[in-house]
């Protein structure tokens, strides 16, 4: 008769998003996991099969929630630039206040996509629905005249997902704040 699990995945894996974020995937330790999860060593490889299926799990279930997250708050909006800064800024604030963890993904995709054919697939992909997110936000504010079309709105889209991603690796080495408020200032007059 199999057991039952005594534990929640989700929580789980909301917690396995906070440990890798914090020391990579290289530098978190089966031990590392075991303490922080609250699970024990054979329900952690029973019920995610090993260390990198955990971290698979994990960063699709921040990858989908961030995602959620942003075409929320651009829904609710309606606006493109207003949407756009708030992105800019919640990456912003986000990495300031979390300057040594930073984001799962961009962290992963330096740490590991290189030598990693799942992690950089994840991250392509992740790449093209934040692109396909913010492309859509900036083509609706091209058509209702909110957005300039010097550019196209897919040039538009990835010059701010290159944004939103270098905000968040260039924070890691420090700077003042007011630094990365040009950064945004400077971005959102492309709009």
């Amino acid at each position: 008769m199999a057991r039952t699990k005594e534990f929640d995945e989700d929580e789980v894996l909301t917690k396995a998003i906070c440990v890798f974020t914090s020391k990579g995937y290289n530098g978190t330790s089966a031990q590392d996991l075991v303490d922080q999860l609250g699970i024990s060593r054979s329900s952690l490889y029973d019920t995610f099969g090993d260390k990198h299926g955990l971290f698979i799990r994990a960063i699709n279930k921040y990858r989908a929630e961030s995602t959620a997250e942003m075409i929320d708050f651009i829904e609710r909006t309606g606006d493109a630039k207003k949407s756009i800064r708030h992105i800019l800024q919640h990456a912003l604030d986000d990495s300031v206040g979390n300057k040594l963890n930073g984001c799962l993904l961009v962290n992963s995709t330096i740490e590991m996509a290189a030598h990693d054919a799942e992690i950089a697939a994840i991250s392509a992909d992740n790449m093209r629905m934040v692109e396909d997110v913010l492309y859509h936000a900036i083509k609706k504010g091209q058509q209702d005249g909110q957005v300039s079309q010097e550019h196209s709105a897919r040039s538009l889209a990835r010059f701010f997902f290159n944004t939103l991603s270098g905000i968040r690796v260039t924070i890691k080495a420090g700077g003042d704040k007011k630094i990365y408020d040009d950064i945004i200032k400077v971005a959102i007059s492309t709009l």
